[in-house]
């Protein structure tokens, strides 16, 4: 990553302001205070649906919100609100579009979760554990649904009252006597669901008189560091762990003042599950807690309330959201005991992400985040052959015929693989369910480039010198058996042979040849017109000399040989270009490189073939003459100033092909 330059980063910075304006004026929320009376007066009236929502559906409504607010994808017309598909959970995803890639299943899962309780289904009676590897996302997705509460609770449609000075938070409309609850409904169409806590009668008796219409009402803004709405929980030591962490106890310094011990002010109102009412309570390794936790966090969810020493059930309304590693929820599996308690949880598995260029994406927002990066550049394809590696360590070897690992990557990334239509992902997930529960973490990666950084001095790091590192971090790992040692090798060794090498031909090829996409698409052209001619059984007119000829069949299978493409299966293939090339034209447009994805891998090879003694003789001269040092440098200026590569990464990517082209 290199630095930008000073103009990039002026405009970046008034971008940025422009972006913190918009936000201002958008959560600029208004403070309120006063009376029930008041509050009944003014606030109601209009906003009695969205006072009166259940945590679920504030959840919701959350989600929504951000889906209807991001901005509007390309080409997204005749979709619902800002490009979200009508009918569609892709909206209310965009809460975690920023930061969680390649878990789209995992995500739309949950959101559906959030639907069907926000919607008054049992669902909404189920704690929701997130089952997954570590570094996976489940502890991003659960601070991402905080965050985003917080941020909505800051809007106008985000606003949220509770009475003043309750410990709970708990919601005004809780006041109205249940008498006087079906006229409530009557008139504003909404049903109030909860009841006062113990220490709210009592502010109400104590300093009121049971005028419930003089009790201070506020608005509130949910807020983890201010205890408000969100609150989380992570035990320390199991063992030790005491219940009074989620649901309080007596305050000893409090019981003289106030002479009772069942007097709500004598009362620690401390506990996680009343800094999380009426918003979202997250669960740390929920698995790891004493079982009376679970039984009072499925109660909590299930019923609504829980029972402490003193009190009556206490009513409180909250969206629990926990997660656990695989090692925690199997040994939670064998005790029978537990079978009860895991059929009031929705349970939805986390996987890693299975798709390379997603993975990709998860380095590069760490890469981003981390200050000893930003100085670094990193070759185009550094993150991308890591992630392959990453991928391989998750993947289940294919029992399928003609389908091996490095396929399957190519698959599950979207990309065209010959005998293998795109349906065939679904199948493939089908048959290896537990494909990304297991492999190697993104951290794992992340901390092998940051040590490979820390080694290297020239603030500049290339695709093998990752390779290396990670080489070198599995070999000193002392986590592993030397059996898995072994194999993650062989897959880094994968990813260079299938992947990176690839890549970096592709590079070097066609930043030797400025004219690379005129005379690609020339190829292109003439192989379109051979291919027609062949299937309609006429002849071509040769452009040179004017004659008449057959289809040109050795040209067609030079270009097809470079993709593997089978003499029984050419027939096929050379149709669909056809059909594919038809539906350009007929759309108006002209059938290039990127209208076919296998077809522009083909004329890169062909071309590339044709030019391998042209690149031995440029890249790997020992001492270049002044029109070779001039094609040399030609070479590395288009590598840097097209490609995304620097002096030294462009250096060694020649001297990496010179040593693929001496090999074959």
């Amino acid at each position: 990553m290199q630095p930008d330059s000073p103009n990039g980063n002026s405009q970046r910075g008034e971008s940025f302001v422009e972006a913190l304006s918009a936000y201002s004026r958008f959560h600029r929320a208004q403070h309120w205070s006063g009376t029930f009376g008041e509050f009944l007066r003014t606030i109601v009236p209009g906003h009695a649906r969205l006072l009166a929502r259940s945590s679920h559906e504030y959840l919701w409504d959350m989600l929504v919100w951000f889906g209807r607010n991001a901005p509007a994808p390309a080409g997204s017309a005749g979709n619902g609100p800002n490009g979200a598909p009508n009918g569609d959970t892709a909206g209310p995803k965009e809460l975690f579009r920023r930061e969680l890639f390649g878990i789209d299943e995992p995500l739309g899962r949950v959101v559906d979760y959030f639907k069907a309780a926000a919607a008054g289904s049992d669902v909404g009676r189920r704690l929701l554990l997130l089952l997954g590897p570590p570094s996976g996302g489940k502890s991003t997705m659960a601070i991402l649904l905080k965050r985003g509460l917080e941020e909505y609770s800051h809007t106008d449609e985000g606003q949220i009252y509770a009475l003043q000075g309750s410990p709970m938070h708990e919601s005004p409309l809780n006041l109205i006597p249940n008498s006087l609850r079906a006229e409530f409904r009557e008139t504003y169409g909404v049903e109030i669901r909860g009841e006062l806590s113990p220490w709210a009668r009592d502010r109400l008796e104590r300093e009121f008189e049971g005028d419930f219409l003089r009790m201070p009402v506020e608005r509130i803004f949910l807020s983890e560091s201010a205890r408000i709405g969100v609150g989380t929980y992570a035990p320390h030591d199991p063992t030790t762990a005491d219940l009074a962490d989620l649901v309080g106890s007596v305050d000893l310094s409090k019981v003289a003042q106030y002479g009772d011990e069942g007097d709500p002010r004598a009362w620690s109102w401390s506990g996680a599950v009343y800094a999380a009412s009426r918003g979202i309570l997250e669960m740390i390794e929920i698995l790891k807690v004493k079982r009376e936790f679970l039984y009072l966090l499925l109660t909590l969810t299930q019923e609504k309330n829980v029972k402490v020493s003193r009190f009556p059930l206490i009513y409180l309304d909250e969206t629990i959201i926990a997660h656990t590693n695989l090692a925690e929820f199997h040994k939670f599996l064998q005790e029978k005991e537990n079978e009860a308690l895991l059929d009031r949880m929705v349970i939805v598995k986390v996987p890693y992400t299975l798709s390379y260029l997603d993975e990709a994406r998860i380095y590069a927002k760490l890469v981003s985040a981390a200050p000893a990066f930003r100085d670094v550049h990193m070759d185009p394809h550094a993150l991308r052959v890591a992630a392959v590696f990453g991928v391989l360590t998750r993947l289940m070897k294919p029992e399928r015929e003609g389908l091996d690992l490095s396929k399957k990557v190519r698959l599950y990334a979207g990309e065209s693989v010959e005998g293998f239509a795109e349906t065939e992902i679904t199948r493939l997930r089908n048959e290896a369910p537990e494909e990304g529960l297991t492999g190697v973490s993104p951290r794992f990666i992340i901390n092998s480039i940051s040590n490979a950084i820390t080694r290297n001095d020239k603030k500049s790091l290339t695709s093998m010198e990752v390779l290396l590192a990670l080489k070198d971090s599995i070999e000193t790992d002392a986590r592993m058996d030397g059996k898995t040692k072994k194999l993650w090798i062989d897959y880094l060794v994968l990813a260079r042979k299938d992947f990176y090498n690839r890549w970096v031909k592709e590079d070097v090829h066609r930043a030797l040849f400025a004219s690379f996409e005129d005379e690609a698409q020339e190829l292109l052209d003439k192989y379109l017109d051979e291919v027609e001619a062949s299937l309609d059984h006429r002849e071509v007119t040769d452009p040179i000399t004017g004659e008449s000829r057959p289809a040109d069949e050795r040209f067609m299978r030079s270009v097809e040989d470079k993709i593997k493409v089978s003499d029984s299966g050419k027939l096929t293939f050379r149709q669909e270009v056809v059909r594919k090339a038809m539906v350009a034209y007929k759309a108006g447009e002209k059938f290039t490189l990127n209208s076919h994805a296998r077809m522009r891998e083909a004329i890169e090879q062909y071309l590339f073939e044709e030019r391998r003694d042209v690149l031995r003789l440029v890249t790997s001269a020992a001492r270049p003459d002044d029109e070779a040092r001039k094609k040399i440098s030609a070479v590395q200026d288009r590598l840097i100033k097209e490609y995304g590569y620097d002096e030294h990464s462009a250096r060694e990517a020649l001297s990496y092909v010179t040593t693929l082209l001496a090999q074959e």
